[in-house]
């Protein structure tokens, strides 16, 4: 006999029904034979006003309920329809909690006995779904949602969706399935029959598994195959001429148009890698950077048969990158080339640690459908790359445990030859094209990780010298090591000491540091922390670095910081500290030691826990060469600090060590070793000079080719700067003030470009004063503000949410600079509130600059300004994302206007029209500008 679901949504007039919201429209679709065969729909009288803001929300008002029934009217009828069947909802306990509640008022029992909820179903299911929110996946799954937040509509959305993941379900190899049942045990006993009662359906039949499929020690996978390497008869000869090269794009493009500039950029890519030698090209926006260093990068790779390497800043430029330009190019070009993406080890799943878990008796929630998850994922996933999930904070953890960094077991791990970070090596290593990361490129510098290479592109390479700093760099945070000393132990059986103890005792080993002993070690560790880190918070309240407002405090450890008493008494707890974690690590890795010696005497599922052992090891370890910089003097090449969230001391507290300068370590490491290293990004030159980017990346000290190719888009027919010249100076004007200030000007403006306004700016507490006082005034009520770091969401969740509305305001601070893709008319007016300049009270800037003065140069012109021209060129980027995009360009900071070095900003981007005057005289030029649209 099929089973019933009954997919049921209500809208209330608040969250809770204790609290006493009701219920003020319901809809149940009855599902049967994976179909819909019935749909029940009423408003509902709650009896009370509706609050406005649920008005707004369902479009549901007065009106549509007041000639409604009252839910006792309709008591009877929901509950037949709902008696014995399963109850469906996306988020089941509201409305679960909604139908009960009314139910018993009405004089009924609660018929609801087995419920599904269909956000868990997906999240188990659609493992790599960017969202579980029921319109995110309406869209994603391509399902009918004409009426968001009504229950005709969501109910009828929810129905599908569950068709959808009951179809998905029936597809799923038996060992799967299997699998899944069990987990599903720790859940909840709904979710167990959902699948049970598919795995008793499945098993009356015999499965056969589809060809791209294979099970493996009970777990079903996707099957890992290398591409078959096609022989090049003739190497490609690399087209010179721009007709040649935009025949053969315009196949791929349709009405493809080769600019000068990407021609340009093409030729001195190609002469770098055929002649040995590096370049620096800063490649304007429009000229197609991508295509513009793919395409000789793999006539090259394939005439000459040696692998090009692309690193880029972000993962997800990586992905696209390769699933775009990439997929472009194997269609247009008139021969085959592989290219293949590579990231660290720690990426990918451990197919071994995973299989362990799979057998451990009890989990945390989040644990077990990240299990349930990974399941499902791998009947497709060719990567393993952790990165592909949508996980939870849970999930995340569970995903460290089971990361791909093992050390111990290799020799004998049974997952070997199905290894998710080996094949992608071995498809690296017949690739022409490797695709990383700058974080991979450093890592690999230090530890031969990605195959030989020796002509690299970095994209993006404004970034190289940051990610190489925090590379190189440590930080130490108290969290962290209590979090490490807390999976210690040595009697809970979970914990990592009695684990080991465990692993001890099967081979009949008695530790020479007895477990009483270690226990005593970790308490006296774990107040040492408390203690230490609780003075170095202090440290940093006495020291009030950091600016006044922010809760966010930062102390650099300098000379006079080192002399001080209170400085004297951290040392001395820091040797205390060191003293007990080092007796710990004696013991710990006493056993190591004799477990590894005697592994192959181990089960499974010990050598699975010593790979988590190893992990955390590392981490242990490493403990120690954090805290010495605190015991030891100091030591010029590097920068010390200490930060703190002085709301919550000492637990945001953290110690951050930097290397000063990096230059040497790129030249000895990159541009020393390799024959050509291409520096590309759209923002590398200060003040019509490379000088500043060279120096920083040791590049200076070799010869290369240095281009700027300026962008192809018409600036001067697009763009017009504006610049009020009726605001104080901010560096004296107190903050509050000049948010108030600033506040009345971006609200006029905003009402004469109608919002499309992204704002930016250099300090966050300026950005939340801003957007505090524009919500609570109401001049913008009719505007969607959206504010990094206040409203909810990652920067691509805010910046989708503020392209869905016309009139929508996004206040953006750090990251928000750069990387933002917003063409079209959804942006048309830019905010730069401050120059950016780096804050001078910051530890890295107040080093380098007090490094830059002992040189004997001036730190403001040799560091400071052009640090700050190419965060503006990046800033003033995000206007114009295309050929026919318009907009206005506002910047706040007089100093624009007033200062020596004013010129150097404004020279350093296209040549533009600009006015300036009171706002109230920019107002109607504004206006003006962007009619001509």
């Amino acid at each position: 006999m099929a089973v019933e679901y009954v997919v049921v949504d209500v809208e209330t007039t608040g969250n809770s029904f204790q609290k006493g919201a009701k219920i003020i429209q319901i809809s149940a679709v009855v599902v049967k034979h994976g179909r819909i065969v019935d749909q029940f729909t009423s408003f509902i009288n709650p009896g009370h006003p509706i609050p406005p803001f649920i008005k707004e929300l369902t479009g549901i008002y007065e009106d549509d309920v007041a000639q409604a029934p009252k839910f006792s009217d309709l008591a009877d009828e929901i509950f037949h329809l709902l008696e014995g069947a399963v109850f469906v909802a996306h988020n089941v306990k509201f409305d679960r909690s909604f139908i009960a509640g009314e139910l018993k008022e009405a004089g009924f029992s609660n018929p609801i006995v087995q419920t599904l909820d269909t956000v868990e179903l997906a999240n188990i299911l659609l493992p790599e779904a960017e969202s579980y929110k029921l319109g995110e996946l309406s869209d994603q799954m391509e399902l009918e949602h004409d009426h968001p937040h009504q229950a005709d509509s969501d109910a009828l959305a929810t129905a599908e969706l569950f068709i959808q993941l009951l179809e998905k379900t029936r597809k799923l190899p038996l060992a799967t399935l299997e699998m899944l049942k069990q987990l599903a045990k720790k859940l909840n006993n709904s979710l167990f029959y959902f699948f049970d009662s598919i795995w008793q359906e499945k098993s009356r039949e015999w499965e056969l598994l589809p060809d791209h499929l294979e099970q493996f020690r009970g777990i079903v996978l996707k099957k890992k195959e290398l591409p078959a390497l096609e022989a090049r008869v003739h190497p490609p000869v690399y087209p010179k001429g721009r007709q040649e090269k935009s025949r053969l794009l315009e196949q791929s493009f349709g009405q493809f148009e080769m600019r000068s500039g990407q021609l340009e950029m093409m030729d001195t890519v190609y002469e770098s890698f055929t002649c040995d030698i590096h370049a620096v090209i800063e490649a304007g926006t429009g000229i197609g950077k991508s295509i513009g260093y793919l395409l000789p990068s793999v006539y090259f790779a394939a005439a000459a048969q040696e692998k090009v390497m692309i690193s880029t800043y972000t993962i997800q430029l990586e992905h696209q990158l390769l699933e775009k330009e990439v997929n472009i190019l194997s269609k247009a070009l008139p021969f085959s080339f592989q290219a293949a993406l590579i990231k660290g080890r720690e990426h990918y799943i451990n197919m071994f640690k995973f299989e362990q878990t799979l057998r451990e008796k009890e989990s945390a929630y989040d644990e077990t459908i990240t299990k349930m998850k990974i399941l499902i994922w791998l009947l497709y996933t060719e990567t393993g790359d952790i990165a592909e999930l949508n996980l939870s904070s849970g999930g995340k953890l569970f995903c460290k445990r089971i990361c791909n960094d093992r050390t111990m077991i290799q020799q004998n791990d049974p997952w070997s030859s199905r290894d998710f970070y080996l094949h992608s090596r071995k498809l690296a290593s017949q690739a022409d094209i490797i695709i990383t990361n700058h974080a991979m490129l450093v890592a690999d510098m230090e530890h031969e990780g990605l195959p030989p290479c020796d002509r690299i592109v970095i994209d993006e390479a404004h970034h190289l010298e940051k990610v190489v700093r925090t590379k190189l760099g440590q930080v130490l945070d108290y969290n962290k090591i209590k979090f490490l000393i807390g999976k210690l132990g040595t009697s809970d059986k979970k914990k990592q000491l009695s684990r080991l103890n465990h692993c001890i005792s099967r081979l009949g080993e008695l530790p020479e540091i007895h477990t009483f002993l270690l226990d005593q070690y970790i308490s006296d560790l774990e107040a040492e922390t408390d203690d230490l880190f609780s003075m170095l918070g202090q440290l940093i309240k006495k020291g009030k670095s950091g600016r006044s407002n922010s809760k966010r405090q930062k102390l650099r450890i300098t000379d006079s910081v080192r002399t001080s008493r209170s400085w004297f008494h951290i040392q001395v707890c820091a040797e205390r500290f060191l003293d007990f974690h080092n007796r710990i690590s004696k013991g710990i890795l006493e056993r190591l030691k004799f477990i590894n010696k005697h592994q192959t005497m181990l089960p499974p599922s010990d050598l699975a826990f010593m790979e988590e052992m190893t992990t955390f090891w590392n981490q242990w370890e490493n403990i120690q060469r954090q805290i010495d910089p605190l015991i030891s003097g100091s030591d010029s090449k590097e920068v010390i600090w200490l930060e703190s969230d002085q709301t919550y001391l000492p637990m945001r507290t953290s110690v951050h060590r930097q290397p000063l300068h990096i230059d040497w370590f790129l030249s000895e490491q990159l541009f020393a070793k390799k024959k050509s290293i291409v520096l590309t990004s759209a923002s590398l030159a200060a003040n019509q000079s490379f000088a500043y980017f060279n120096r920083e990346t040791g590049i200076d000290s070799f010869n290369r080719i240095e281009k700027a190719i300026d962008s192809p888009f018409p600036y001067g027919e697009r763009v017009k700067m504006f610049i009020p010249t009726d605001l104080p100076q901010i560096s004296t004007t107190p903050m509050t003030e000049f948010a108030e200030i600033i506040s009345c000007h971006l609200a006029a403006i905003a009402d004469a470009a109608e919002g499309r306004m992204l704002v930016l700016f250099t300090s966050y507490e300026l950005l939340k004063t801003t957007y505090e006082l524009l919500q609570d005034s109401n001049a913008l009520e009719d505007f969607l503000l959206l504010a990094d770091g206040v409203s909810s969401g990652s920067r691509n969740r805010l910046v989708k949410s503020f392209q869905q509305f016309k009139k929508a305001i996004l206040f953006g601070s750090g990251s928000f600079w750069e990387g933002i893709d917003i063409p079209g008319d959804d942006l048309s007016c830019l905010v730069v509130v401050r120059l950016p300049f780096s804050p001078i009270d910051e530890p890295l800037t107040a080093a380098k600059m007090d490094a830059v003065k002992s040189s004997g140069r001036n730190p403001f012109s040799a560091y400071s300004l052009p640090e700050a021209i190419i965060q503006f060129k990046q800033g003033f980027g995000r206007l114009i994302r295309k050929q026919t995009d318009r907009g206005v360009f506002f910047v706040f900071d007089q100093r624009i206007l007033t200062s020596a070095y004013g010129r150097a900003f404004i020279r350093s981007i296209p040549p533009v029209q600009y006015e300036k005057g009171p706002i109230e005289q920019l107002i109607p030029s504004v206006e003006n500008w962007l009619e001509k649209k």
